[in-house]
């Protein structure tokens, strides 16, 4: 039986006819939404017979394969003698630049639409025409040419010989990928307890094109549970790309791992890592136009021969990407964004499937696509997506940029100073009402300003020309065009909140209720598996995740045993804020009790830094036997790297962390074995009281009644629950954890804890002290044994 291999026209037509110079039009952060809303409105402009947005589909047979080449043709005069296919595009370069230029992409595209539809209708010869909207000033200009059927024949049959060879690559490689797929095993000996229902269940939500929520402790294998049965579906013709969707660099890192795994095993498949722009660029200071950047210059003439270059191998990491990049001196990341298209598995941030401003187009532009995202640390989603969503503008830069271009761009320096007096009379309002006010409807009369500077403004950068202030203006401009962006979104989920701190002010538009827009961006998928070891309650996670009603859940124990780890809960301290004060020197004896019962490392969670202080200020004097080390603000990696390195297994004397839930220590992290004994987790974990935290408490009052519950206690629990997890990270793990806070004697709070944890209440330290000594006395009991 032929494979088949599916390609979209403007992918077909890039592959082929591209060639020059990687030269970006500038455009806001908004223009494909633009570009939608223009196309619709040509579309409705045009006579009552004219037909909008018609499927075409044509297939060329081979001996290996059956190519089938597809799109939408944006609109079909049927009336017209001959008949006229219209291609619609949208530019923010001049009418007269595409007077003088003709861009054989963009007729390669209308010319292969022209063919299929004369193909299939029977037609001797069809009329093209190609329509240019400049986006600044509404102009349209539209170029026409005549074809017979043989000449479009000729164009057609030319492109698909040339891209043909390609084409069998690929299918070769999805045979041989295939049949590699459907001879592998799992690659360990045994699954891990949890395991195996772990990847059964995520096979299951593939094959029946659902969504599926998934909270497995530590230890299972969650990334080979979710990679493997994914894999074993591409081969079954279920899905044909999977999307490992991680915020953090441990969760790439161990996708990567896991393929290789498989790849020792004889798998066969070709996965890419998407390293963000800023990061993988080798020319950071020069813009992406060939004048500024020699890997922009001639970048299309050199891509194609680097994609086959690197098929060659299987792991399309950063270091592959940059390497090749690097021989045939072609841009990066825009490399990368080309292998996708070949990828079976893409390794990425979040934010490539689920921000409006970033998404990847190519595939997500249409709903119902054939590919399965595998979510990980999903319970980082939830903060993630509202700042995706919310767009926010401040005042100062506002000012520094209009001072910076004062004399040079008096139109856009007029424009900002209306944009800054609006400002002002904002800041003013704070100050009569407060610091941090909000109100339940967008800055109606805020909009217009923003938008006459983003039109100003890409006259002006649309010419590329290279000022000192430009950087700055580019980056104001893309921070207005996102604001833009948001506040037509703008409805009952959202509200606009300032916020004044000395002369400057801040204008959010803050997204409340992240739910509904990632309910639509779960229709980019046939199926979303989300998982993390901390899904507390799971209805939460389903409701602020957007996940359907019937979405299946799935909750997996440690696979450890559990006697590995003694829960003590002190439920006798009250760690309020009105009482923080009062109990800190207590807090301080507890930890203090808990260090001296064993010498180790330690690691203490407090709800914030302010709270963090207190406490190591009060235990700080009587610590003669530990060491201790302490959590700072806007720590660098490097500074993360040397606190984390400090927790050796053979320190000679005891060392305290103290950290901050949430944070970069409170979740991520392996210290396993001797490198942690325990940890002490003072509080709730509840987020900070704000603005707008009480805006997600109020909204989910009024609509399920759980206003406190989704902006305080839910988020809280979850971040105990990391917390706790740090501390066993293998089988061979032993370790304590403690829990303070008089809430904890509440069913409201109990009931959230983990089911498999067996928890001992300690009303007073000399009960701590027993039940450590029995707990570690176990351990030595254990080793005399074995002796």
């Amino acid at each position: 039986m032929k494979k088949k291999l599916k390609i979209a026209v403007r992918d077909l037509v890039a592959y082929v006819l591209r060639s020059g110079d990687l030269a970006f039009e500038f455009s806001s952060a908004a223009r494909p939404l633009d570009a939608i809303r223009i196309h619709r409105k040509i579309q409705q402009s045009r006579p009552p017979s004219y037909q909008s947005e018609i499927p075409v589909s044509h297939q060329i047979e081979t001996e290996l394969l059956t190519l089938i080449i597809g799109g939408r043709i944006d609109g079909i005069y049927p009336d017209s003698d001959p008949v006229l296919i219209e291609e619609i595009k949208t530019s923010s370069l001049s009418l007269d630049h595409h007077k003088r230029n003709e861009n054989p992409v963009h007729w390669g595209q209308v010319k292969c639409y022209a063919y299929i539809f004369a193909n299939s209708h029977g037609l001797d010869k069809v009329d093209t025409c190609l329509t240019y909207y400049q986006v600044d000033s509404n102009e349209t200009i539209r170029f026409h040419k005549h074809h017979t059927a043989e000449e479009l024949c000729v164009f057609f049959d030319d492109l698909v010989s040339r891209y043909i060879e390609w084409a069998e690559t690929i299918v070769k490689w999805h045979t041989l990928r295939d049949h590699a797929i459907r001879d592998i095993e799992f690659p360990f000996a045994a699954y891990r307890r949890g395991q195996r229902e772990m990847a059964v269940n995520v096979y299951r939500a593939i094959k029946d094109e659902r969504q599926l929520l998934i909270q497995a402790a530590t230890g299972i294998g969650k990334t080979m549970a979710a990679v493997f049965p994914a894999v074993k579906a591409i081969a079954e013709g279920i899905c044909s790309k999977i999307f490992y969707l991680t915020a953090r660099t441990t969760g790439r890192i161990a996708t990567e791992k896991a393929l290789d795994h498989l790849r020792r095993d004889k798998l066969k498949l070709k996965s890419l890592t998407i390293t963000a722009k800023d990061k993988i660029c080798f020319n950071p200071d020069a813009a992406c136009n060939p004048e500024e950047c020699e890997f922009a210059r001639g970048h299309f003439d050199r891509i194609n021969a680097a994609v086959k270059d690197i098929f060659r191998r299987d792991a399309f990491t950063r270091v592959a990407v940059e390497e090749v990049a690097t021989a045939y001196r072609i841009c990066p990341f825009e490399f990368s964004l080309e292998l996708s298209l070949w990828a079976d598995v893409i390794i990425c941030d979040y934010n490539y499937a689920f921000d409006p401003r970033v998404f990847l187009r190519r595939f997500f532009l249409e709903e119902d696509g054939d590919y399965t995202f595998l979510v990980d640390e999903a319970h980082n989603l939830v903060d993630r997506s509202r700042e995706m969503f919310s767009a926010e503008i401040f005042k100062q830069p506002i000012l520094d940029v209009r001072r910076a271009i004062h004399r040079k761009l008096p139109q856009i320096y007029k424009s900002l100073g209306e944009i800054n007096a609006w400002m002002v009379r904002a800041r003013k309002k704070c100050e009569e009402f407060g610091a941090e006010r909000h109100e339940n409807v967008p800055p109606e009369d805020l909009i217009p300003l923003l938008r006459a500077f983003l039109i100003t403004t890409e006259n002006w950068l649309s010419r590329n020309i290279k000022t000192p202030f430009r950087e700055a203006l580019l980056d104001l401009y893309f921070q207005i065009a996102g604001f833009v962006r948001v506040a037509e979104q703008f409805d009952d989920s959202y509200a606009t909140c300032f916020a004044q701190h000395k002369t400057d002010l801040k204008v959010k538009l803050f997204c409340i209720d992240p739910s509904i827009q990632l309910n639509t961006a779960l229709k980019r998928c046939k199926a979303a598996v989300f998982f993390s070891a901390t899904m507390t309650p799971m209805a939460y996670f389903q409701k602020i995740l957007g996940c359907d009603a019937d979405a299946a859940t799935l909750e997996l124990a440690s696979p450890f045993p559990t006697e590995n780890l003694r829960l003590l809960i002190s439920d006798g301290i009250s760690t309020l804020y009105r009482q923080r004060e009062l109990t800190k020197h207590q807090i301080a004896g507890t930890i203090r009790t808990l260090v001296e019962q064993k010498k180790g490392n330690y690691l203490v969670f407090f709800p914030s830094y302010a709270y963090m202080q207190m406490v190591y200020d009060s235990y700080r004097p009587n610590v003669a036997e530990s060491e201790l080390i302490c959590q700072t603000p806007f720590m660098t990696e490097n500074e993360r790297l040397d606190f984390l390195a400090l927790f050796k297994q053979d320190n000679p004397r005891s060392l305290v962390g103290f950290a901050v839930m949430g944070g970069i220590f409170g979740e991520g992290i392996d210290l396993v074995g001797e490198r942690l004994s325990g940890a002490i987790i003072v509080g709730v974990g509840l987020p900070g009281v704000s603005l707008e935290r009480d805006l997600i408490r109020d909204y989910f009052s009024e609509t399920i009644n759980a206003g406190y519950e989704f902006a305080y206690q839910y988020p809280g629990i979850n971040r105990v629950l990391q917390a706790a997890g740090r501390v066993i990270r293998s089988e061979h793990d032993r370790g304590v954890v403690l829990l303070i806070d008089r809430r904890y004697a509440t069913g409201r709070y109990r009931s959230l804890l983990l089911r498999q944890w067996t928890t001992v209440t300690v009303r007073h330290n000399r009960q701590l002290v027993e039940e450590l000594a029995d707990f570690w006395g176990q351990r030595a009991e254990g080793k005399e044994q074995k002796a």
